[in-house]
């Protein structure tokens, strides 16, 4: 039987000792120009090319963070922009990083019902089965978009189940419009994103969900740019992990996103993205390494972490 994500989570964070995920957003026009000024991609309107760049950058950079951090989001979308291409760079990408040891989540919002759900999670969660894709592996968790309610959930999470994976549910998002509608309240106060959060945590809590850690395999993803709107979630489900987008570039600051930590540093995944593979493109990285682009996401990793570390010392 597969081991249980929420399970998993908490081994790499304590080994680790941090919640920062690094996130891969790859664009082809923010590469390093080392990567795309080689003769064989440096045409950013040839398919082959530019995912061939794209492939390189994200292996390295891999190879880079993986010694320092628990997990990997690949948002999906920065890879179907190139069709079939794109999506044999993504699955090539989930193994690299499995074979790092890094735990992988697909950042792919899927969200549906009935036979469709069943399907998408199928496809973004089962390792595959059918003949030619036997070494193929899809990620340890995704996120999905639980709109449409607990019809929209259940099927992810029974793959989830039955792989040893995970799920993060779109609760709260980092957007700057997202509280128009997900602050929306009811006649009683209720906000959106309160019922969201506890229609999932309905879904996570049952006992088959729960690892040995305490935590269940169904997450939420919960923004660190909303501290105050948010902050009672972890005060209110005690046994969900939450990724936390925000950190970095989107504007929430490390104290904004440790609080949903709890004192061992479990409980949370706290990604940052942009600022960190585009370190080098930062002007205190290029002081201290110029062009040496692998040294300033490195440095950008370690700097992260310690001001999360920093951050925790101050709740603690």
């Amino acid at each position: 039987m597969a081991s249980h994500f929420a399970d998993r989570l908490c081994d790499a964070v304590k080994t680790k000792k941090t919640s920062l995920v690094v996130g891969l957003d790859p664009v082809y026009t923010r590469l390093p120009l080392v990567i795309r000024s080689h003769r064989e991609m440096n045409d950013e309107f040839d398919a082959a090319a530019a995912v061939d760049a794209i492939f390189d950058f994200c292996t390295q950079t891999m190879r880079i963070i993986a010694p320092m951090i628990p997990a990997l989001k690949i948002n999906i979308a920065f890879f179907e922009k190139y069709l079939w291409e794109g999506l044999e760079t993504y699955y090539s990408l989930i193994t690299e990083a499995d074979d790092l040891g890094l735990e992988v989540i697909g950042d792919v919002k899927r969200g549906d019902i009935g036979h469709t759900a069943e399907l998408y999670a199928a496809a973004h969660l089962e390792n595959p089965e059918l003949a030619g894709l036997e070494d193929t592996l899809a990620p340890d968790a995704i996120t999905i978009n639980g709109y449409m309610g607990t019809d929209g959930i259940e099927p992810f999470a029974q793959m989830a189940d039955k792989q040893g994976k995970g799920l993060f549910v779109l609760v709260r998002t980092s957007n700057p419009s997202a509280a128009a509608v997900q602050d929306f309240a009811d006649a009683e106060g209720v906000k959106m994103y309160e019922k969201l959060a506890d229609i999932v945590a309905e879904i996570a809590g049952k006992s088959e969900r729960i690892g040995k850690s305490g935590y269940s395999n169904i997450g939420m993803v919960v923004a660190g740019t909303a501290p105050r709107a948010t902050t009672a979630l972890r005060e209110k489900y005690d046994n969900i992990w939450f990724l936390v987008p925000g950190y970095g570039s989107q504007g929430a600051s490390a104290a904004d996103c440790v609080r949903f930590c709890k004192p061992d540093g479990t409980g949370a995944l706290i990604n940052a993205s942009r600022s960190i593979i585009y370190a080098y493109e930062k002007p205190q990285y290029k002081a201290q390494f110029g062009d040496d682009w692998k040294r300033c996401i490195e440095q950008a990793v370690i700097d992260a972490k310690v001001d999360l570390a920093n951050a925790m010392q101050t709740l603690l």
